[in-house]
């Protein structure tokens, strides 16, 4: 294991458990982990949120373009640009949970079954993305470009699929928020 491998794989590996934790328990216990804000209004948050997937798919696909096209610096700064708006959507996401009560999905019949399908493998996929996106960034960053192949062959559709049903999600929740 190389010098910086011994610092930033156990730190990709403790965020990659953390973050989901912390995520989870503010879905399992919205009563408990709940602040309260009467100067600030966080209720546009979900639509926020779908921006955010909706410019990070935008940015990937590019990225995803650039590559093919062997611009690497331009590659680089979309991949980068995704990452950022993703860990600003996860950030604004915790706020959101922190601070908004749930909203149910209201919609009946079949529309139910694909909403919940959506949202359950959305929710599941989300939790590979961070640390495939954290060990394919650090592997390019660091030239490890076999490696960063190797990986991205996992990261880029899923974290595709996430960005996308993100927008899907929020989409089918419109209504009720």
């Amino acid at each position: 294991m190389k010098k910086k491998d011994s610092f930033f794989v156990p730190l990709i590996i403790v965020l990659s458990i953390l973050i989901p934790i912390v995520v989870a328990l503010l879905m399992i216990f919205p009563d408990v982990l709940r602040v309260e804000s009467e100067s600030l209004d966080f209720r546009s948050l979900p639509f926020f949120h779908a921006i955010l997937n909706g410019s990070t798919s935008i940015l990937l696909f590019t990225g995803f373009i650039l590559i093919k096209n062997k611009n690497t610096k331009a590659h680089k700064i979309s991949m980068m640009t995704a990452f950022v708006l993703s860990s600003v959507f996860l950030i604004s996401y915790v706020i959101s949970k922190l601070t908004n009560d749930p909203v149910p999905f209201g919609g009946e019949g079949s529309i139910r079954y694909v909403y919940f399908f959506v949202l359950i493998s959305h929710i599941i996929l989300s939790v590979p993305v961070l640390p495939l996106a954290l060990f394919s960034i650090y592997r390019g960053m660091t030239g490890e470009i076999s490696a960063h192949k190797r990986i991205v062959k996992w990261t880029f559709p899923i974290w595709m699929y996430v960005a996308i049903t993100g927008v899907m999600v929020y989409l089918f929740m419109a209504p009720y928020y």
